[in-house]
C-alpha cells in the first residue's frame, strides 16, 4: 500500500463521545505525542521525521462521563473549523445496550466532512460502527471486533466485514483504515506512524512502548541510552572518533593511544564521563549499527557481523543475543517490517 511520508506536523483528531473508551483515546494521544520526541530524548539520536499533534474532539469542551465510568475532556469541538490529517474513532461500549442507528449525528457529520477534506479516517475495534453509521464503509472491506458481526449484519449489511483481519485499508488511496479488537490500536498506531513519519520512527515508538511480542522480555526493545553529559574534552574527542571508526580492529587500544593517556587512566576517565567502559561503549555502538542494518536491509547476518567489526560471526551472534535477548535473525523478523499487518 502506498505511504505518504511527510516532514510537517501531522494533526491527529481523536473522536470523543460518551460510549468511547477513554483508555484508547488517551493511550493513542500519548503515543502520537511522543512521535519525533521520545526516541531522541532517550537515546540522543536526532529525530529526522515530522511530529504528530493529537487532539481530542467532541461536541463541546466539557468533560464527558463515559458509559464505562471514565472521563474524557475534549480539546476542541466539532463546530470548530479545522482540518485533520488523521481522524480516529476509538472502541465503543456495545455492552451498554448501544443502538448505533441514528446515533452520533454531530460526530458522523463532522467525520464525513473531514473525509471529504482528505483526512485519513480510522477506527479501532467497535469504532467501525460509527464509520459505518457515517456511511463511509458501504461496499468496502472493513474489520472490527469479532463480536460486532451482529451489528453489521443487522444495521450495515453493505459493509464487507472481515472479522479475521487485524488491520484493513479501504477506499481511494487507502483513506479508510479499520483495526480489529481493542488491543489492535497498537497496530493502527504503528501503521499510521510509518505511513506519515516513516518506518524508522514506527520502530522507535514500538521500542519505547514495547509494542509487539514481549515473550523474550524487554531486551529486544532496548537501545543504547543517551550517554551522560560531561565536560571531559579528551573523552568527548574519543567518542567522536569511535562513532566513525567503531568497526576497526582493537578500537579501545587506538582510542587510548589517540587520547595520550595511559590505559588505566583512560578507562577510568571514560567510565566516569560516559557511564560505559570503553569496551562496553564500542560493543554497544556495534550492536546498535547491526540492529539498524537488520531492520532496514536484507544483508546476510555474517556480512553484517563483518561490517560492524567482527571477523568471527559466531562471536557476533553470541554478543548480539546476550545484548538483545534474541538472535539476529529473530530480531530481524520482529522489527524489519513492523508496519506490515
Amino acid at each position: 500500500m502506498p505511504l505518504s511520508i511527510h516532514s510537517k506536523n501531522i494533526s491527529v483528531s481523536l473522536v470523543a463521545v460518551p460510549e468511547m473508551s477513554a483508555a484508547i483515546v488517551y493511550s493513542m494521544h500519548e503515543v502520537f505525542a511522543c512521535v519525533g520526541r521520545a526516541w531522541e530524548a532517550l537515546t540522543g539520536v536526532e529525530a529526522t521525521c515530522g511530529r504528530m499533534t493529537p487532539r481530542i474532539v467532541g461536541s463541546s469542551t466539557a468533560a464527558i462521563r463515559t458509559t464505562m465510568g471514565a472521563t474524557i475532556v475534549p480539546d476542541h469541538t466539532f463546530e470548530e473549523a479545522h482540518k485533520s490529517d488523521i481522524v480516529i474513532i476509538g472502541d465503543l461500549d456495545v455492552l451498554s445496550g448501544l443502538d448505533p442507528v441514528g446515533n452520533w449525528q454531530e460526530a458522523t457529520a463532522w467525520i464525513r466532512d473531514q473525509h471529504q477534506k482528505g483526512a485519513i479516517i480510522c477506527s479501532v475495534c467497535t469504532g467501525a460502527l460509527m464509520l459505518a453509521e457515517a456511511g463511509l464503509l458501504d461496499d468496502l472491506e472493513a474489520t472490527s471486533h469479532w463480536s460486532a458481526g451482529y451489528f453489521f449484519e443487522r444495521c450495515y449489511p453493505n459493509v464487507l466485514l472481515k472479522p479475521d483481519r487485524v488491520l484493513v485499508t479501504s477506499g481511494n488511496e487507502h483513506q479508510l483504515v479499520t483495526a480489529g479488537g481493542s488491543a489492535s490500536w497498537h497496530e493502527l498506531s504503528l501503521y499510521l506512524i510509518a505511513r506519515f513519519c516513516g518506518e524508522d520512527e514506527a520502530r522507535h515508538i514500538a521500542k519505547v512502548f514495547l509494542f509487539g511480542d514481549r515473550g523474550d522480555g524487554q531486551l529486544p526493545f532496548a537501545a543504547m541510552v543517551r550517554p551522560k553529559q560531561h565536560d571531559d574534552a579528551i573523552i568527548a574527542q574519543s567518542q567522536t572518533w569511535i562513532a566513525e571508526n567503531y568497526e576497526e580492529a582493537n578500537p579501545v587500544a587506538k582510542m587510548t593511544l589517540l587520547s595520550g593517556l595511559n590505559s588505566r587512566t583512560f578507562k577510568r576517565r571514560f567510565k566516569s564521563a560516559t557511564g560505559y567502559t570503553p569496551l562496553e561503549y564500542v560493543q554497544t555502538l556495534r550492536i546498535e549499527e547491526a540492529k539498524q542494518m537488520l531492520e532496514t536491509s536484507d544483508d546476510a547476518i555474517d556480512d553484517i557481523a563483518e561490517i560492524v567489526g567482527y571477523d568471527d560471526p559466531n562471536s557476533f551472534r553470541r554478543l548480539f543475543k546476550r545484548t538483545t535477548g534474541v538472535s539476529p535473525n529473530r530480531y530481524r523478523l520482529r522489527f524489519k517490517d513492523i508496519s506490515s499487518f
